[in-house]
């Protein structure tokens, strides 16, 4: 496919996992990762696309895995929605030094570190080019990041949730252990469902499917690769209600959620079910 003059989104919601964070380091912030990270949100951001952050907290505290050890799930999971806000801190710095502006923003109340989670606030602020890191997950115990990522997605509705991860999109078995393990370009939701593909927890890809908000998984730890994604360049699994021919499929990544806001999506796809 011909690389795009522009970018093939406006809007994204990308989804960093915490354990991309830590680098090599095991555990914790790596500052060489963090900044280039930051780097690459910043090459967004120049060409004009409006980004939404979430990211996770693994790399600090994992509520589930408390959990296992005996500590109480709720405990845990309000544990793990702190450490979120603490890789939010550390993203929206990182920003800064690199001449971003940014907002974080937490769904439980934090004053005087973070700003209160709001939707209406948050639409400005991406209108206005600023990158805004959603922290906290969905101030609820018992959601994960990825669930906090396709709702806020949803909210600010988003043309895409990037889910970036370590490996180079959607395969169908373990490609660390399955040299065999074939990937994918295109999948539709429904594909993941039967083939119990390990793409998000099941609460957070359902309520992407119910609003019909695509869904990409691509490997961040490639130099580049978020920006041949927004450029509609071949990267990563893009997952999505239905495939679409290769030279409409973008057009249609980008005018999804225009339609959505028009409340016609649903006819409109339904006609080609």
């Amino acid at each position: 496919m011909a690389t795009n003059s522009k970018p093939v989104y406006q809007r994204i919601l990308l989804k960093l996992s915490g354990e991309a964070l830590q680098g090599a380091e095991g555990f914790g912030i790596d500052a060489s990762v963090l900044d280039r990270m930051a780097q690459e949100v910043k090459e967004l951001v120049e060409l004009g696309i409006q980004v939404g952050v979430v990211i996770g907290g693994g790399n600090l505290f994992r509520g589930a895995g408390l959990a296992q050890a005996g500590m109480n799930r709720v405990v845990g999971d309000h544990m793990g929605m702190l450490a979120t806000v603490m890789n939010g801190l550390a993203m929206r710095d990182a920003l800064h030094r690199a001449y971003v502006n940014a907002r974080l923003m937490s769904a439980i109340p934090l004053n005087g570190v973070c700003d209160n989670y709001s939707w209406a606030e948050a639409i400005s602020l991406l209108r206005n080019n600023r990158v805004v890191i959603f922290s906290a997950g969905t101030g609820n115990p018992f959601f994960t990041t990825d669930s906090a990522a396709c709702l806020r997605g949803i909210e600010i509705e988003a043309d895409v949730v990037l889910k970036a991860t370590k490996v180079d999109g959607v395969y169908s078995a373990d490609p660390v252990t399955n040299p065999d393990a074939t990937l994918f370009d295109q999948m539709t939701y429904q594909d993941v469902l039967e083939k119990e593909l390990k793409v998000m927890d099941l609460a957070a890809f359902t309520l992407a499917r119910d609003h019909n908000l695509p869904i990409r998984v691509f490997n961040m730890n490639k130099p580049g690769a978020l920006r041949r994604v927004v450029m509609g360049e071949k990267e990563g699994t893009l997952i999505l209600q239905i495939i679409w021919s290769i030279t409409a499929l973008y057009e249609r990544e980008s005018l999804t959620r225009h339609f959505y806001s028009m409340n016609i999506a649903s006819g409109f796809l339904a006609s080609y079910a």
